[in-house]
């Protein structure tokens, strides 16, 4: 089902002698830049009722008419699916992903995703880019995701990740043992071999990691991670820059390698593994229709407790062999 958008606003006299585009970003800042530009040229943004070019100087006091029917972004199609929603309202839907769930369709995966149940689960949707989706977790990564259900409400969302005003934090258990928290300022790019992977990169995008210790084991460490930025695969990249990769992240971990003196039963968790240790834990936004702050967090999965609860153990009988 199409959504019709029709807006009509004077445009105040003060905005005179501003591009065209300029003054629509001005006048309708629910909608990005670059959608505007395209109803500009497309015929459905018009100043008094005639067709303007972009670039084009208004004097002010013209009626800039926005007449819009959003159209299928798509050919996804929907799925029926069980999507467990922590929060849902008129503008977004907050989620808690489980391990295995791909997000977006792509090459060998173009049904079974979480778009294709969000489209099942709200059918308007379709007339959303990526069906409302704003930032992903990898297929394997547990936790937290905000949907957006409107035009609106995704470029508000968009404009806070771009401002790093929205709050991201993860809980992960690494390899080896920190000694402190700190903080890991390296660009991150396209590897230059493998294109399936990310790699630090001198000529890479900005990326900032904080990471603080929650606990720490005799080779292993439990830590909450808060992002400043949100490059594909940060923090997997960024803790095996630092030499601590993440449990069970075989992309960039490497082997599973076990400490000496491990337990059998703590031997047999590492093994199997079947992801990397990361969880989004705890999200935070200014909601984009009262611009409060809002929040939401989730527990740790049971595979994630599992892996802690083994490595707690695994600590005490290593303290028990020492005295």
């Amino acid at each position: 089902m199409s959504e019709q958008i029709q807006q009509t606003i004077k445009i105040p006299n003060e905005l005179g002698n501003k591009r065209f585009d300029q003054i629509a970003a001005i006048l309708f800042p629910d909608f990005s830049r670059s959608r505007l530009k395209t109803w500009i040229l497309d015929g459905q943004l018009t100043v008094d009722g005639q067709e303007r070019a972009p670039r084009e100087k208004l004097i002010g006091g013209e009626l800039m008419c926005l007449d819009v029917t959003l159209q299928p972004e798509g050919e996804w199609l929907p799925e029926e699916m069980d999507i467990p929603i922590v929060f849902e309202d008129d503008h977004i839907i907050i989620i808690n992903k489980p391990m295995g769930l791909v997000v977006h369709p792509a090459a060998g995966n173009y049904t079974g995703t979480l778009l294709n149940g969000l489209l099942h689960h709200c059918p308007d949707l379709q007339n959303i880019p990526r069906a409302g989706i704003v930032h992903r977790l990898d297929k394997d990564t547990t936790g937290l995701m905000v949907v957006a259900k409107t035009l609106q409400a995704q470029n508000h969302i968009v404009e806070q990740l771009q401002s790093r005003e929205m709050g991201r934090e993860y809980e992960a258990v690494t390899q080896g043992t920190m000694t402190g928290g700190g903080k890991v300022t390296e660009p991150i790019a396209r590897h230059d071999k493998d294109r399936t992977k990310m790699a630090v990169h001198p000529t890479g995008k900005d990326a900032i990691t904080h990471y603080r210790v929650l606990e720490k084991f005799p080779s292993h460490t439990h830590i909450r991670v808060k992002l400043e930025t949100g490059r594909t695969h940060q923090i997997r990249v960024h803790m095996a820059h630092i030499q601590h990769p993440l449990v069970g992240d075989g992309t960039y971990g490497g082997r599973v390698r076990l400490p000496k003196g491990v337990t059998n039963e703590l031997r047999d968790v590492l093994r199997k593994f079947p992801r990397q240790a990361l969880h989004a834990k705890h999200i935070e936004l200014y909601h984009p229709a009262t611009n409060e702050v809002v929040e939401w967090e989730v527990p740790l999965p049971d595979d994630f407790e599992a892996l802690l609860e083994e490595l707690r153990f695994d600590a005490e009988n290593a303290e028990d062999d020492v005295y």
